[in-house]
């Protein structure tokens, strides 16, 4: 039962991507060309997704547990650190550059958007790099930290 679960809200998640035209480039840099031919559609998109957030929260932490689950798996808070904001950044100057972010880029693929194969294609490429330089750094560090109590 969770699989389809799982299953009917990506399709539903991706439906509203198509149909808000989130997976189009073209309509989300003329959603952020605020100088330019702004185009505000999308952002009642935003107010839509927010608003269906907010009751879905209120909805699901009403419950005990969750429908599929023990219990619920939330994320310790962090706060903002330097590597949120170089991320974010990279994050709104590509989506602003190419009009695609990772969920609506994946939805597109199912329309056969080579523009969505190529940035899918380096969105992974630059996952598994970032990886392997988080794992490196790490690495350094504790040798570093051995090199020193030694």
């Amino acid at each position: 039962m969770q699989i389809i679960a799982t299953f009917v809200s990506g399709l539903l998640f991706g439906l509203g991507l198509c149909l808000s035209g989130l997976v189009n480039p073209a309509k989300v840099q003329s959603f952020l060309d605020i100088a330019g031919a702004w185009d505000p559609s999308l952002a009642i998109t935003m107010a839509t997704a927010v608003l269906i957030t907010w009751a879905g929260y209120r909805i699901v932490f009403a419950r005990r547990v969750p429908l599929f689950a023990g219990s619920f798996q939330i994320p310790p808070s962090s706060g903002v650190d330097a590597r949120l904001i170089a991320a974010a950044a990279i994050f709104g100057v590509g989506w602003g550059l190419v009009g695609f972010c990772p969920g609506p880029a994946i939805t597109a693929l199912s329309l056969a958007s080579w523009p969505a194969v190529v940035f899918v294609l380096a969105m992974l490429a630059g996952m598994g790099t970032a990886r392997q330089l988080v794992a490196h750094h790490r690495s350094e560090m504790l040798r570093s930290a051995r090199h020193l109590n030694s």
